[in-house]
């Protein structure tokens, strides 16, 4: 049992070291991106952030919801991606903390920062400055509609999830086994 809570909190300390670093380094991304494009091109990157956050909560929900089963006929097989599915389901836990809580909560909070640099932008262009009216109605309306593509994406992406969790996390386990045979990245635990 207390080789379970260390590994869970050493786990859990990983986990909020990578999403620090990770946070960091998609703020500092996206804010000087957005700081030289237009307005348009601005409100296009915070809805592929936004979509990144609901594909990701899709993935985590999915391999909690996946059964192993399917994929052990494919990886005797050798099927690409079967071995990398099963690898992925038996660390569901872990892999849909990283997925739903660390990518999915960083691109919530990134997406926001993104607007609020869109905001700005489309007030400065309208001719209105900080703390005016039309900035307050635009950011309203704008964060309105980031919520509600982020809460909506998410739910649509939580049925999905239950009822193809076969079929998305099989596609995920095909793009992780191109990334770590082709590109020799490691994603997944070997054991």
């Amino acid at each position: 049992m207390k080789s379970h809570v260390k590994r869970s909190i050493k786990f859990s300390l990983t986990i909020a070291v990578i999403t620090f670093v990770l946070a960091a380094i998609f703020s500092v991304i996206s804010s000087s991106i957005l700081s030289g494009v237009a307005w348009f091109i601005g409100l296009f990157i915070v809805f592929v952030i936004v979509f990144v956050g609901v594909i990701f909560d899709m993935l985590g929900i999915a391999s909690t919801a996946a059964n192993e089963a399917p994929f052990h006929a494919m990886a005797a097989e050798k099927v690409a991606g079967a071995k990398e599915a099963v690898i992925i389901i038996r660390n569901a836990d872990r892999f849909a903390s990283f997925c739903n809580d660390v990518i999915g909560d960083i691109s919530g909070i990134v997406s926001g920062t993104a607007s609020a640099i869109v905001v700005l932008q489309m007030a400065n262009i309208l001719g209105h400055g900080e703390g005016s009216s039309i900035q307050i109605i635009i950011s309203v309306v704008l964060t309105s509609v980031v919520a509600a593509l982020t809460v909506g994406g998410k739910a649509m992406g939580k049925f999905f999830a239950i009822n193809a969790s076969t079929k998305i996390i099989f596609f995920a386990g095909k793009v992780i086994s191109i990334m770590e045979n082709k590109f020799k990245i490691s994603v997944l635990p070997k054991n």
